[in-house]
């Protein structure tokens, strides 16, 4: 094994105020009790909606007709569902049990968009149902659409999705000629209402650049008799977990002796961004092409943008706690091992590492030296491990503390989730003020 021969410098997450609260307080070691001594997730809805108001207001700030649909992949928590019930809100799902549970939750078909490749009779049958935006990807697609309407006496309210040019080699969406066919099949038992895109990263310029053709593309179906009106540029609006200086000083020294046994992870999600959440949205809008901004362009043709944020949404609305085990030595460094596994940090499933520093929380102030450790999982696994980093804790860790990793809503908390060992999956407990409640997946306590 190699040494870990020097002390990586620190990464510090950027937090909203409620969470250093609660990781302060004795809630949550009341949470810690309730749920029996595993692992559990901690949400915060109050934030999600903040996120959500955001992103609405910059879409008004831009005079831009649009809908912020919640990326329910992101996190299953049925906690979001709720704030996303307001107007020019939605959301975005990609099966038949998403769709159940935002249903379940209060949401309006006409307010949730069905995305998703080769989606399953049952799924469109479900959506058509409900009045659902289903976002079209193919054309066999298109005609089990067509044909499941008109068994149903449905109308299809459908987005056809565009291949990006950028991105010739994918397998989804459209490609050029065979859009022009699809927009010609839109007839009778479906309506165009317009197109969407995917794009990988979180570049707000290509974003800009294709939602330009993507009007475009609404004006031509337009000129065949489609309401086209609604163009969707999809998620990927960028989040940033720690501090520019912070996030620059960790990648520019970065090398396999920070990490046990050399883990140094190829590619990581990139931990500092700008612009994010709301202010990227911004700078989509107000992107100048032709001379004028994309809100503009918008504006002019009377298109509605959408958008389907996951992880954004969530930014800064939820953490997760491990409870101490066990703690060793072993060469230069410590191994801490926690309740639960590595999967539930759902960032180890891409053979990455969830960067931002780890809390250790101790119900009692205690004196001592800081210490640098690793995180491992309580399986049996040599790769289960939450942290192959070694990171600095201002105290040896000891059986009964809490580890707590910062802002894991996005992406983290349930994206591998596993029952190995037939270990509980982890509980995502609902926090609000100094209240809380196991998140449950329809409503059942008093609406209020």
């Amino acid at each position: 094994m190699d040494l870990i021969d020097t002390l990586s410098p620190p990464l510090p997450a950027l937090e909203r105020p409620w969470a250093p609260r609660l990781r302060a307080s004795e809630t949550l070691w009341e949470i810690a009790r309730a749920v029996g001594g595993g692992p559990f997730h901690v949400v915060h809805p109050a934030t999600f909606a903040e996120n959500l108001g955001g992103m609405v207001a910059a879409l008004a700030a831009e005079r831009v007709e649009g809908t912020v649909y919640y990326g329910k992949k992101a996190n299953k928590a049925a906690a979001w569902l709720r704030e996303c019930t307001r107007p020019g809100t939605g959301v975005d799902v990609a099966s038949v049990p998403e769709l159940v549970h935002a249903l379940g939750n209060g949401l309006r078909g006409e307010a949730i968009g069905v995305t998703g490749a080769a989606k399953p009779d049952g799924l469109l049958w479900l959506a058509l149902r409900h009045r659902c935006l289903i976002a079209v990807d193919a054309a066999d697609e298109l005609e089990r659409v067509a044909r499941l309407a008109a068994e149903l006496g449905e109308t299809a309210q459908v987005l056809l999705r565009v291949r990006p040019p950028s991105a010739p080699e994918s397998r989804f969406g459209f490609a050029p000629d065979a859009l022009k066919a699809a927009v010609r099949q839109c007839a009778e038992s479906v309506v165009l209402r317009g197109f969407s895109f995917h794009l990988d990263g979180y570049a707000p310029v290509p974003r800009a650049e294709l939602a330009a053709y993507l009007i475009d593309l609404c004006q031509d179906a337009r000129a065949l008799g489609q309401p086209a009106s609604k163009i969707s540029i999809g998620g990927g609006i960028a989040v940033s977990y720690v501090d520019s200086g912070d996030w620059v000083r960790f990648e520019s020294g970065r090398h396999d002796g920070w990490f046990h046994a050399g883990r140094n992870p190829a590619r990581t999600y990139p931990y500092h961004q700008a612009p994010a959440g709301a202010a990227m949205v911004t700078a989509i809008l107000r992107h100048e092409i032709a001379g004028k901004p994309l809100a503009e362009h918008l504006r002019a043709a009377g298109i509605e943008l959408l958008l389907e944020p996951g992880r954004a949404l969530v930014d800064g609305a939820g953490f997760s706690v491990f409870p101490v085990l066990g703690c060793k030595a072993t060469e230069d460094h410590l191994i801490t091992t926690v309740a639960g596994l590595s999967m539930s940090l759902s960032e180890q499933w891409k053979g990455s590492e969830f960067l931002p520093d780890p809390h250790l929380v101790r119900r009692e102030a205690t004196v001592g030296t800081p210490v640098r450790t690793v995180v491992g999982g309580s399986s049996c696994m040599e790769y289960d491990v939450l942290t192959w980093r070694a990171v600095e804790l201002p105290v040896r860790p000891r059986t009964g503390d809490l580890l707590v990793y910062p802002n894991t809503a996005g992406y983290q908390m349930d994206k591998n989730e596993s029952g190995f060992h037939q270990l509980p999956l982890p509980p995502k407990v609902v926090v609000d003020g100094d209240r809380w409640h196991v998140d449950t997946d329809y409503p059942i306590q008093e609406i209020r």
